[in-house]
């Protein structure tokens, strides 16, 4: 009886105790394709990966960013290397189902996106 009333309490424990998930948030977006993003220890610079905007749609592709991952957004990073010390990579919303550079692509507001 013991033995039971111990596993229903430790079922009972997991039930009610809420699922924490350690991810990313946006910190801030610097521009059009530097994103600053931070986790519970450490604050990251990435680089969109493949996003090269033209200086004349920088401020748009500035405010698209912002509207659809505002500060404070959870993000997922998928890395592809380093340049100059700063990460590449592409962010993706938590869900997965909006990322940066295709959003940007969407809007004709860079030219070229590259491979998965």
């Amino acid at each position: 009886m013991k033995k039971l009333s111990k596993i229903l309490i430790i079922a009972f424990l997991i039930v009610l105790n809420p699922v924490i998930v350690n991810s990313a948030e946006i910190l801030q977006i610097k521009s059009s394709n530097t994103i600053l993003v931070g986790d519970q220890n450490r604050n990251l610079t990435i680089e969109l990966f493949c996003v090269d905007v033209n200086e004349n749609d920088e401020l748009e592709a500035t405010n698209i960013l912002k509207s659809e991952f505002p500060r404070g957004s959870k993000v997922k990073i998928k890395p592809y290397g380093f340049k100059e010390n700063v990460l590449l990579a592409k962010v993706f919303n938590i869900k997965g189902t909006k990322e940066m550079s295709e959003l940007l692509f969407a809007k004709d507001l860079t030219s070229e996106i590259c491979p998965s």
